[in-house]
């Protein structure tokens, strides 16, 4: 059985929440899934005592969510994402909410009852920006897939959870680098259900601003956009609003809806056809 009286669980749990408010933490389609609906996270099986029985724990659960087509759109579109992963101790491969990415693999480098600090190499699962998308994005070219990596530190106090991480492209495919913050309030009123809000933000490097929202000549060239050339700065704030129900011991259901307002050098782009961005969805996972 899963003690929620214990405080770790409720810490877990916590971070449960906190990773469905990632679902924007990003810019980037992929690493804005990043914090989030496919990664609530495995709470440790106790005993009544509140001893972990192992040092493996398990989830395996998937979601669905509505998102910008890619940042900056006014179009939206469904994806399914998993939720699978596997921790052993200080290690971790899959869905992670503190890495907060679907497809990591990572350790925690500190942990206590405030702090967890880790690192990770992770892969976008999705992929960010095809110029199938939209009309807009012809001649522009593709916005691949690539390997990032990620130092995160999340501090939990009371009811308060902050995170911080920074993400750099490691697989030299122009994603530059993001850092992001979030602080997040948790409400629990009933013991099963935790409910979770707060506010966000987004900085991302000039590689990262010119690969979503640059024109270079040869872009313009081939689409018809004016040239546009984005440096580095804030790029998006965010509020996120989300729920976590849990059904059974071991079973997990939830929502979260993210609304963020691109900044900087993104609301001028020519690609940009929207500064607002709504993203939401649902999830499910089982907890072994």
């Amino acid at each position: 059985m899963i003690d929620v009286s214990n405080p770790r669980m409720i810490k877990v749990l916590m971070g449960s929440a906190l990773s469905l408010f990632a679902l924007a933490a990003m810019a980037d389609d992929t690493l804005g899934l990043s914090e989030g609906l496919y990664s609530v996270g495995a709470p440790e099986v106790t005993q009544g005592t509140g001893v972990s029985t192992s040092p493996w724990r398990f989830a395996l659960g998937a979601g669905v969510v509505n998102m910008p087509k890619y940042p900056g759109a006014s179009g939206t579109k469904w994806e399914v994402v998993p939720a699978v992963s596997v921790n052993y101790d200080r290690f971790f491969l899959g869905a992670n909410p503190d890495a907060a990415s679907v497809l990591a693999l990572g350790a925690y480098l500190y942990r206590d009852s405030n702090w967890r600090v880790g690192a990770a190499i992770t892969y976008d699962f999705i992929e960010p920006r095809s110029e199938s998308d939209d009309a807009r994005l012809h001649g522009l070219g593709d916005v691949k897939r690539t390997a990032h990596a990620e130092l995160f530190g999340v501090y939990t106090y009371q009811f308060v959870t902050a995170r911080a991480s920074v993400l750099t492209d490691i697989a030299g495919n122009d994603r530059g680098t993001v850092a992001t913050f979030d602080l997040l309030g948790r409400y629990e009123p009933i013991p099963q259900l935790t409910l979770s809000a707060g506010p966000g933000l987004t900085w991302a490097s000039s590689k990262y601003n010119e690969t979503y929202f640059g024109v270079t000549s040869e872009q313009s060239a081939r689409s018809g956009l004016p040239t546009y050339s984005a440096g580095s700065g804030l790029n998006q704030v965010r509020f996120s609003i989300n729920g976590v129900y849990r059904i059974a011991a071991r079973w997990n259901v939830g929502a979260s809806a993210s609304f963020a307002w691109l900044r900087g050098d993104a609301t001028d782009s020519p690609i940009t056809q929207k500064t607002s961005q709504i993203t939401y969805g649902l999830f499910a996972n089982y907890l072994f």
